[in-house]
């Protein structure tokens, strides 16, 4: 890997040179040009009849091909995994990380849940499995603003498009910046790894403040939650500030294909910028846009079907399951969050047992989220009123509608409750891709599988069509109670039908399959050849994404050493046809400072 400042300055100014405005300027232009392919005849002649690429697949080049190192990847969060299977996981992006890191060797970076005084420490490191995690202690000054200020009281309620929730403070959006700064300084002890990979809207700047340190490996984002309309993304204070700072990333992920839209949607409309075959490009250099849906592990989560579960946990499902003998229930598992809509489905409920007494039970794991927020712990008492109206209104000595637990389960557990429940209700007001859904589906029993009612603003519903799951709208009760009827009574063979279909997806692609695609996109960013490999073009070519801008160059370039000399018409027209693909190539050449450069393996330029 070699830094490209001065083959880039050299690549422009030979560049810069192809433009002038005069007579005289356009003779020194064309001179240089022909003086860049007089270099380059050389290395392309010496293989007539081999394709362009090709050509310049030496045994050089080969040789440094197969002393590429393992990709080094660093992960950055704020919340951190448990790493422990008996230990409930506390969101989706830590379930969907932790076995990334566990079998991949990554470095995992995230907040310790302690506070420290701010100081800049050495990053501490401690194993887990064949990687590492690394618990920072974030600055205490800042954290109430960071975190339950402008992460969870502006930008949480934001995305997930409930404009009545949010709170503004400049104060808390500087405490969010500083944040971000101190964990892009400790960050700096590990800047020789390869690619970068930041998750979550806590850490929206994060990639800008990384790029002022210097470091200037790949940079890559993952966004878990929904992304909002733009008029939503405006009432977000510094939103111009923000937005543009994401644009320091070099790939932009989402979870829906909503999420991606909308986001271009903001650029075109606040900084007249297009989206073009999924890439952003402004002056810092290219940004590319992609949908990446999470999935799980469905062999992992058989494999919890099949976990022993401690004494005390086994006592506690089973005095759960009790419960349900005999007949059937709905579950439900999320945080106790505003945006996940538990409320609406408890008055569903409350609904269908008006026209269906006694049909169904709902056991709802609730277990809290940030609880020393005001609006947090104002819905934790909502919906345990409503529970309890519901169950005074339709309840008996001997039977409860509605069995809540204010608790965690393990995965193990939680296995075991999804496989015994007939119905799976998953109706966020919005979620980025909510895993719950796709953890019910895994955990059914093939020969007699429970039915999916999932909200149609969860990512997942553009996984799971409405001939999968039964997608309702998680606004309006009524679509809730009639899907859960209607799941209730649903025939075997359709049931079995609906699971098949929504399984093969799971089965199809899986977590490792989400990690390892996003993974392989971001290292597209690094530069496929050094750039005293090609002095001619002072830099080479850039990525896999660009790589048929070299052969629409070099395959022009051969066509022209084949026209006949004397025919000067045809010769004219071979190298204008040269010159326009070699402007091509040079442009978005020009958008590759700062950026590292790898070889690709012979094959990959076939």
């Amino acid at each position: 890997m070699v830094r490209i400042h001065d083959a880039l300055d050299t690549a422009r100014s030979a560049y810069s040179n192809t433009s002038g405005a005069t007579q005289q300027d356009e003779t020194i232009n064309q001179h240089a040009f022909d003086q860049q392919l007089d270099e380059m005849q050389p290395e392309l002649g010496e293989q007539a009849g081999a394709s362009p690429s090709h050509s310049i697949a030496s045994d050089e080049v080969a040789d440094v091909v197969s002393q590429q190192p393992d990709l080094k990847l660093i992960v950055i969060s704020n919340r951190l995994a448990p790493f422990d299977p008996n230990k409930p996981q506390t969101g989706g992006l830590a379930a969907a990380l932790e076995p990334v890191v566990e079998r991949s060797g990554a470095v995992w970076v995230g907040s310790s849940e302690k506070c420290g005084d701010g100081t800049d420490e050495p990053l501490p490191l401690e194993p887990t499995g064949t990687g590492y995690v690394s618990r920072l202690d974030l600055p205490a000054a800042d954290h109430p603003g960071y975190y339950r200020g402008f992460s969870n009281s502006t930008l949480w309620p934001a995305l997930h498009s409930l404009p009545d929730r949010m709170s503004v403070s400049q104060d808390d959006y500087d405490s969010y910046q500083r944040t971000n700064g101190f964990i892009a300084r400790a960050v700096f002890d590990v800047r020789d790894r390869d690619v970068f990979w930041v998750h979550d809207y806590h850490l929206f700047p994060l990639g800008a403040q990384l790029n002022e340190l210097g470091i200037d490996r790949p940079t890559g984002f993952f966004l878990h939650t929904p992304w909002p309309a733009p008029a939503m993304v405006e009432r977000v204070p510094n939103h111009r500030e923000l937005m543009k700072s994401t644009l320091n990333y070099d790939l932009l992920g989402f979870q829906t294909n909503r999420d991606l839209n909308n986001y271009s949607a903001y650029l075109r409309a606040h900084f007249g910028l297009e989206t073009n075959d999924g890439v952003v490009t402004t002056e810092r250099g290219e940004t590319r846009l992609k949908k990446f849906p999470i999935g799980i592990d469905p062999k992992q989560f058989a494999d919890y079907l099949a976990a022993d579960l401690s004494p005390a946990e086994q006592e506690k499902v089973s005095s759960l399951l009790q419960n349900f003998e005999g007949s059937k229930f709905a579950i439900g598992v999320d945080r106790l969050d505003y945006t996940k809509g538990i409320d609406k489905r408890v008055e569903g409920f409350n609904q269908l047992l008006r026209t269906e007494p006694h049909s169904i039970s709902l056991l709802q794991i609730a277990p809290s989220s940030r609880a020393d927020v005001e609006q947090y712990q104002k819905y934790k008492e909502d919906v345990e009123s409503a529970i309890n109206r519901v169950n005074a209104e339709h309840g008996t000595d001997k039977w409860s509608p509605i069995h809540y637990k204010n608790d965690s389960f393990s995965q193990a557990a939680l296995a075991r409750l999804y496989r015994a429940a007939h119905v799976g209700v998953v109706t966020p007001l919005r979620d980025g891709m909510n895993l719950a859904a796709k953890e019910y589906v895994a955990a059914q029993d093939p020969k007699d599988p429970g039915v999916l009612v999932l909200s149609k603003f969860a990512g997942a519903a553009e996984d799971f069509n409405e001939n999968e799951a039964l997608l309702v709208d998680p606004n309006h009760p009524e679509e809730i109670a009639a899907a859960i009827s209607r799941a209730i009574h649903m025939p075997l063979e359709e049931r079995v039908t609906r699971w098949r279909s929504m399984m093969d997806k799971i089965e199809s692609y899986t977590i490792h399959d989400w990690a390892a695609d996003y993974v392989s996109e971001l290292d597209k960013s690094r530069v496929t050849v050094p750039a005293d490999q090609f002095h001619h073009l002072g830099l080479g070519w850039t990525n896999e994404a660009h790589m048929p801008l070299y052969q629409n160059y070099a395959t022009a370039l051969t066509a022209s050493n084949e026209v006949d000399p004397g025919d000067a018409a045809l010769k004219e027209a071979a190298y204008a046809d040269v010159k326009s693909s070699f402007e091509a190539l040079a442009a978005s050449l020009m958008h590759t400072q700062d950026r590292l450069w790898v070889l690709p393996a012979p094959d990959s330029l076939a």
